[in-house]
């Protein structure tokens, strides 16, 4: 694997068309790290995430993602994106393994059949978030706690080195809550870097380590997470070491979740 850092920006200003929201950052994570990144609504922190992703424009400034300037990683299925929407949502009808699957096309491209090794990594990938049982389900019969966890097993089937999630916990009862700190607990264990967008630090306190708190457009805190401006809430977080992880991404042979019976 390589040296790099996961993340690394430089002098990035980040925004729309020609219109900075994020400038002038500074920021490395190294891989395997968890990091927060929090701040009001307008501070730009979904901004940055965008950036992070290609969906916004880097108007200046250095940005790399996995070793390679932002945009141009060829192996798209090096990182995983579970988006800030609550729920599945389509006008067409789809299982949980359906919508899965999806997610393991970013390694195969567009035009390829999945192969059996990849239908077992779907199917891996949801037992992974504790809904094994529900694989043949439509994801309309689940609840939004559930759906959301799909949404998460979707980017693990690509097995990404780096996930980014925008946040992953809102709207989403304490139950659902819990069930997804231990999936990415598990995820985080195979040494897959973390990135999470969040207003509430408190559901995932024991899976990030370090905080990133964004304002008006600038970092004004980078540090460990029990150090930020924002509360942390209940529960115990673990600071770690940026060192370097034992494997380059998530791993199907990490820890399940226990299904919840259907619920």
């Amino acid at each position: 694997m390589s040296d790099r850092p996961a993340l690394r920006l430089r002098g990035a200003s980040i925004g729309y068309g020609d219109v900075a929201i994020v400038r002038g950052v500074d920021l490395t994570v190294h891989r395997g790290e968890t990091v927060a990144v929090l701040g009001s609504n307008g501070s730009g922190k979904t901004t940055l995430a965008r950036g992070l992703l290609g969906l916004a424009t880097v108007l200046d400034g250095e940005v790399e993602v996995l070793g390679a300037p932002v945009g141009r990683l060829r192996e798209r299925g090096r990182i995983g994106y579970v988006p800030q929407r609550h729920t599945v949502s389509g006008a067409v009808p789809a299982t949980v393994r359906e919508v899965v699957g999806v997610g393991r096309l970013a390694r195969l491209g567009l035009f390829r059949r999945l192969r059996p090794a990849d239908r077992t990594a779907v199917a891996d990938a949801v037992a992974a978030v504790g809904l094994g049982d529900r694989m043949n389900d439509p994801v309309a019969s689940l609840s939004g706690g559930q759906q959301r966890r799909v949404l998460v097993a979707r980017a693990l089937a690509a097995e990404p080195e780096l996930l980014i999630m925008d946040e992953p916990t809102a709207g989403v009862d304490a139950a659902n809550q819990d069930a997804l700190a231990a999936v990415l607990a598990g995820v985080t264990a195979s040494g897959t870097t973390l990135v999470v967008v969040t207003h509430e630090t408190a559901p995932l306190a024991g899976v990030l380590s370090r905080a990133v708190v964004v304002d008006h457009g600038r970092i004004g805190y980078d540090g460990p997470l029990a150090g930020s401006e924002l509360p942390v809430g209940g529960g115990h977080h673990h600071p770690g070491e940026p060192g370097r992880p034992p494997a380059p991404g998530y791993r199907l042979d990490q820890p399940r979740v226990t299904p919840e019976g259907g619920r």
